[in-house]
């Protein structure tokens, strides 16, 4: 098996072979390294005499890693010994290892992972590193930051984890509830760097996307009875589905009305749409009442014929139980397709008063795009080279600043 079959593996059986190591341990970083090293002798002796059970091998090797590394831990002999003693019986472990089990393992790694002692870019860096499979070096791609601060970290995490002694389980039902919310914010902040990079030279970024889509569909099975896990996984389907259609061949963006939606993932809006019927059952939380948008826009043949008061509602009601500057801005988008550019103006003008959006390259944005479609174009021209200045992704500078050179 080459190196890429060894990544394959790895990046799909990593999340079980964490977290058991974890149970089995009582130590988060311990297992995670315990994991790595595990990967690192695959990476060797694969490609000599590939096993008949990769996830079985894998399993093995990074206990017998976890073991000899307890062994050297003087005050961890105890433990030791009953590792050592599940080793011994569990030795034919490639019976044990069942590639299409999701079991609470799993879900208590992604709770872990999103602890809220945790920092928000800690939580990012360990969710992609030890339940998404991620080596440092992709996550840093990801990001667009160096190698050495993913690590960093990742270390302090689990450090951070360690000392404020997190156990290794699933939270109570109702506590899990709570935490919930941040589990979900985090593979959220993933798809969304996925789906528009923040910077850089690309407009998207699939792989982050679609291993942020992975994580939210093990999760869907893993919490089949919450609805915005559901509304999470329809949003990010829904928006995925329109990827292939996001971007030229030489990687420059194509703006929603041009697009060609022949090229729209048709699978991908059927999955998004079956996840936000499930989602909603018992009424649309935050992220579900983004799906209904996507779905929208999903369902619609054209710009012109997309149902944009059902959209401005959907935007109010997000309004209401999640607000936010940005949700504002994205009503005022809407507000401009149905009822004309005047309107969406004064809610922009709004929050520019408010300041509440300061230093963001969309206000600018849209509020541009608003003044040309009322015909003042020095106005508008002003708004988008601001918009082009503050814009950090080289390929949305690129189109922001061809608008403003047609005004010219």
């Amino acid at each position: 098996m080459d190196t890429a079959g060894v990544e394959a593996v790895w990046r799909i059986e990593s999340a079980r072979i964490v977290a058991a190591l974890t149970r089995f341990t009582g130590n988060f970083g311990l297992a995670e390294d315990a994991a790595q090293e595990a990967v690192a002798e695959a990476l060797v002796s694969w490609p000599l005499a590939s096993p008949a059970n990769p996830a079985g091998w894998l399993m093995a090797t990074a206990r017998r890693r976890a073991v000899d590394a307890i062994r050297r831990r003087a005050t961890l002999q105890d433990r030791y010994a009953l590792l050592a003693a599940d080793l011994a019986v569990g030795s034919a472990v490639d019976d044990e290892v069942d590639p299409d089990r999701i079991d609470d393992d799993v879900l208590a790694l992604m709770f872990v992972s999103c602890h809220p002692v945790l920092s928000p870019e800690a939580r990012v860096a360990l969710t992609l590193r030890v339940v998404g499979g991620l080596s440092s070096e992709e996550i840093a791609r990801a990001f667009l930051v160096p190698v050495p601060t993913v690590q960093a970290r990742i270390t302090r995490g689990k450090k951070t984890i360690a000392a404020a002694g997190v156990p290794f389980e699933l939270p109570a039902a109702g506590e899990r509830r709570e935490r919930l919310g941040g589990v979900l914010s985090v593979l959220y902040v993933i798809f969304t760097e996925g789906a528009t990079a923040t910077s850089g030279d690309r407009l998207l970024r699939p792989e982050v996307a679609y291993e942020a889509i992975r994580l939210a569909r093990t999760l869907a099975a893993l919490q089949p009875d919450e609805p915005e896990v559901h509304g999470l996984l329809a949003l990010f389907e829904l928006t995925a589905a329109r990827f292939p259609a996001r971007t030229a061949p030489d990687g420059s963006p194509i703006l929603l009305e041009d697009q060609d939606r022949r090229r729209w993932d048709v699978a991908a809006i059927r999955r998004g749409l079956a996840a936000l019927a499930r989602a909603s059952t018992r009424g649309l939380g935050p992220y579900g009442l983004q799906a209904a948008i996507a779905a929208a826009h999903a369902s619609a043949p054209s710009v012109e014929a997309t149902d944009w008061d059902r959209i401005v509602v959907l935007y109010e009601a997000l309004g209401r139980v999640a607000p936010s500057p940005v949700v504002e801005l994205n009503r005022a988008v809407a507000v401009a397709m149905a009822s004309g550019p005047a309107q969406a103006l004064a809610i922009v003008d709004e929050l520019i008063a408010s300041d509440r959006l300061a230093g963001s390259h969309l206000l600018p944005t849209v509020r541009g795009e608003l003044l040309a479609r009322l015909g003042r174009r020095p106005e508008a021209r002003a708004e988008l080279e601001l918009a082009a200045r503050l814009c950090p992704n080289q390929r949305e500078r690129s189109v922001l600043l061809r608008k403003a050179a047609e005004l010219s």
